[in-house]
């Protein structure tokens, strides 16, 4: 690890809370479709939804509003009522309206590793989301760069680490999420730290047993500070 230069980090539950708004969002709008079918079902159908619009409409709150629009007309056979589709959009833009709240422990890990390290985020999702999320959370200003990417693979980190001008060596990933910040990382060589969060989207989930000297499994963001060199 005396090799490491820049460390990024994943913005949504690795730095603050994200994916507990969602799962929120979700159970209101079960309850205004669930005279229709079980809870379970809408649940099974908007996430059906959602996975097929990833390659069109990404990642993000606004893609997720579409999603939720889309299983209303298929749960109700296209005859969801205007008042529905307002009440939709509504939880939509309450969730974009949502304080940006930190994680225990992030501030004072970021303020203690800037010391050494160029800190950076990497994260996916809407622009303007991210971009507001960044500026609210107090964060930015301890940032060097912010990359916001329609999805993480490797060939977007590879392009990260030629922008920053360093080896794959010289980089370590922190997130919360194995399929999306720690699996493409390790392929290209370089560190993969994962912190879990007590939610994850279902999409993200992997079942995998990592043996790779690289990687790290945190019990919280800051054991960073006594890990690192």
């Amino acid at each position: 690890m005396e090799n490491i230069k820049v460390i990024g980090f994943d913005a949504d539950d690795t730095l603050w809370v994200n994916e507990p708004f969602f799962r929120d969002s979700e159970e209101q709008f079960c309850d205004l479709l669930e005279g229709y079918m079980p809870r379970h079902d809408i649940m099974k159908v908007l996430f059906s939804i959602e996975i097929k619009n990833l390659d069109l409409y990404g990642y993000g709150i606004k893609a997720f509003v579409l999603s939720m629009i889309e299983a209303a007309m298929e749960i109700t056979g296209g005859t969801v009522n205007p008042q529905t589709i307002q009440k939709i959009l509504h939880i939509g833009r309450n969730q974009l309206l949502m304080p940006v709240e930190n994680l225990h422990g992030v501030e004072e890990t970021i303020l203690h590793l800037k010391q050494k390290y160029k800190l950076v985020v990497v994260t996916k999702g809407d622009l303007l989301d991210q971009e507001r999320k960044l500026e609210k959370s107090g964060l930015l200003s301890h940032f060097h760069h912010t990359e916001i990417v329609s999805e993480k693979k490797e060939s977007e980190y590879y392009k990260l680490l030629k922008h920053l001008d360093i080896s794959p060596d010289e980089f370590l990933m922190v997130g919360n999420s194995l399929k999306s910040d720690i699996l493409p990382i390790l392929e290209i060589g370089s560190w993969g730290f994962h912190v879990p969060f007590h939610t994850t989207w279902a999409h993200e989930h992997v079942d995998i047993t990592i043996k790779n000297e690289k990687f790290r499994e945190l019990g919280s963001i800051n054991e960073l500070i006594h890990i690192l060199p």
